[in-house]
């Protein structure tokens, strides 16, 4: 506010400063006696009629509209040096060429368009920019050209800004999917949304379907119903994230493209040889990239969609023979394939991850940790699984909350014994948050919840694994 609040105020010093007649005279050149302009360049290059306001059926004509902007006569000669130099002062509109024809028509000179809001008079130039005019012997001398500016020269603010009623939030904020703009309307605009879905289309170039969230995500699936706005209703998607391609119907699973740099965060911890546990696998973010990294996968999700398409990607990517993959609930998995293989991975020597993103409900799931392997002997060597654990957090301080949350489920104090990382902030006083800790001996191997709350390792288990260590 105070950035915006300044440049008013440079602004109308500015234009206290100009001679009126000065101003005048600059644009009333010899070549175009008989146009008038206004001493002043209104603040918007674009100024909407006032029909388009309300509109809620797109009508590309109404917004047609014819505006004055200065210019520069320039040789061809020196035109292209000149267009290079004045780049941050020419025009720069969707579809508006800033060099055109001559009005008089002669063939040894063109206009170069420039920027109302920033070329005023010749005094608007900048001192490198008056340097470069001089050299090539180009008169700073402005005149004038009516444009012509229609829907297809707009952006697709400003069409938004135009259309719904004064004072309300404008939006043109979406996640692309492939083909697939996602959108998550507010209560007001929904009145426009057909119209706001068209105008994303015409205005991002691959985007041929325009989607909007009808409801929050279901936490047992992670999907959400979506009405289309505009364009196509083909749903499966095909993207790329971290140079691994996914395909999936973007309906029917989970997939958030602002979790990319999260997915490479992770992965980047995984080295070849180690195993990873993918209990909330969804179509493979993790999996797929951890499996070409030449880790060994064990991927999990409960949503037969994602199940399908997790295995689709496996493929798709070659990985297959990498991944195993499962449909199951996710304590069914971590008391299942997890439970099976894990004593004798932490007999090895290679790193064991467990990604629990499922931010929602994960830290509820680490209860299933609990005693997980109580009837077998602990390993001597302290080779245990990391877990990579995912939550929302509402609180003013989230990194003490998610661990506290974490703590309890587990059953074990994870106060400065955890590592957490701030995700994204997925909406007003929300936070997604990845706590990271080494999955405690005294929780895998306690016989209950009581038992494991303890933060010692019982003697009896200890003595064994050293007399063990002594043996050899």
């Amino acid at each position: 506010m105070l950035r915006f609040l300044g440049r008013i105020f440079v602004s109308a010093q500015t234009q206290r400063s100009l001679n009126p007649a000065t101003v005048h005279r600059c644009f009333c050149s010899a070549a175009y006696p008989c146009l008038a302009v206004k001493p002043i360049m209104e603040p918007k290059l674009y100024r909407p009629p006032p029909e388009v306001r309300g509109m809620t059926s797109l009508d590309k004509d109404a917004f047609t509209q014819t505006i004055t902007v200065p210019a520069l006569r320039v040789p061809i000669g020196v035109l292209n040096k000149v267009v290079k130099s004045l780049k941050k002062s020419s025009i720069q509109r969707p579809g508006v060429p800033r060099v055109v024809q001559d009005k008089e028509q002669s063939s040894d000179f063109r206009l170069v368009l420039l920027d109302p809001r920033r070329v005023s008079s010749p005094s608007s130039f900048s001192e490198t920019e008056a340097e470069a005019l001089r050299s090539f012997s180009v008169s700073e001398e402005l005149h004038y050209y009516e444009l012509k500016l229609t829907y297809d020269n707009l952006k697709s603010e400003e069409v938004l800004e135009a259309v719904l009623p004064q004072g309300q939030d404008v939006t043109s904020a979406f996640s692309r999917v492939g083909h697939i703009a996602h959108m998550n309307l507010r209560d007001h605009q929904l009145t426009y949304k057909k119209l706001i879905g068209q105008v994303i289309m015409d205005k991002n170039p691959g985007v041929t379907c325009v989607v909007n969230k009808t409801n929050i995500i279901d936490s047992t699936y992670r999907n959400f119903k979506m009405e289309v706005l505009a364009g196509e209703e083909n749903m499966v998607a095909k993207v790329k994230e971290n140079g691994v391609t996914y395909e999936f119907d973007f309906s029917r699973v989970y997939w958030n493209p602002r979790l990319s740099t999260e997915h490479q965060r992770v992965v980047q911890l995984v080295k070849r040889g180690d195993t990873v546990f993918d209990i909330f696998a969804g179509v493979g973010p993790f999996a797929i990239p951890a499996a070409r990294l030449g880790a060994s996968i064990l991927a999990n999700d409960l949503n037969p969609e994602s199940y399908r398409w997790l295995q689709h990607n496996c493929k798709l990517n070659k990985v297959e023979s990498k991944v195993r993959a499962f449909n199951l609930d996710g304590r069914a998995f971590i008391r299942g394939p997890l439970k099976q293989e894990l004593p004798v991975l932490m007999r090895g020597t290679s790193a064991i991850h467990v990604v629990m993103n499922l931010p929602a409900l994960a830290l509820d799931f680490l209860d299933a940790f609990r005693g997980l392997l109580h009837h077998q002997e602990p390993p001597c060597d302290e080779n245990l699984p990391t877990v990579h654990c995912y939550g929302f957090s509402k609180d003013d301080d989230p990194d003490t909350d998610v661990v506290e949350r974490a703590s309890r489920s587990l059953g074990f104090p994870l106060k400065n014994r955890c590592s957490v990382h701030f995700v994204r902030n997925v909406a007003p006083n929300k936070d997604m948050m990845c706590v990271r800790f080494t999955l405690p001996k005294d929780i895998l191997f306690g016989s209950d919840a009581e038992e494991s709350e303890q933060i010692e390792e019982p003697a009896s288990k200890r003595q064994k694994c050293e007399e063990t260590t002594n043996a050899t």
